[in-house]
């Protein structure tokens, strides 16, 4: 029995709206990124200190884009408002990005892995821009019966619309 219906092929290629940061890439949420990777080479935090003059200023870390999207202040925390919600388990936006859901009810969600490609730095002072899409989606045969491959692409830009970062998640339903 086929779980891939022509329904749900029909979202490859659709897209989110794109998202913007709430700020500017900045030297205290940098600092503080890369503390946690514990990476604090010179070039992410004072320009001068290094000779290499290839970044036209201190950048962030290749990753940072992917971290750069917070709650502004005022907005509400989508957490506590389903706190009371007992079928709430916790996640928010981290599976299919702002995306709506595929009609793929009732099938346990796994990990299938991510893919990375760096273009570009982003510069302290940029802002991060973020657009998600449904990249492919196939099926495959299982030991246990069949299941669905998503994709979902997340492509990271500035404000110039300069690719800073891509990233393919892969999501299996079975």
């Amino acid at each position: 029995m086929s779980l891939l219906t022509e329904e749900i092929k029909s979202f490859i290629g659709m897209k989110t709206e794109e998202e913007v940061s709430c700020e500017p890439v900045e030297a205290g949420a940098v600092r503080r990124f890369c503390q946690a990777i514990m990476d604090e080479h010179s070039i992410y935090y004072f320009h001068e200190a290094t000779e290499d003059t290839r970044y036209e200023g201190p950048v962030a870390p290749p990753l940072f884009p992917a971290y750069a999207f917070r709650r502004p202040f005022g907005t509400p925390d989508p957490v506590q408002e389903r706190a009371d919600d007992p079928e709430f388990d916790g996640i928010v936006g981290s599976t299919a990005q702002g995306l709506p859901p595929l009609p793929l009810p009732n099938l346990a969600l796994l990990n299938g892995g991510s893919e990375v490609e760096f273009y570009r730095l982003a510069r302290h002072g940029e802002r991060i821009h973020a657009t998600h899409k449904y990249h492919d989606i196939y099926e495959k045969e299982g030991r246990n019966g069949p299941m669905v491959f998503v994709t979902i692409q997340t492509d990271y830009t500035n404000d110039a619309s300069d690719l800073l970062l891509r990233v393919r998640k892969t999501l299996i339903r079975r």
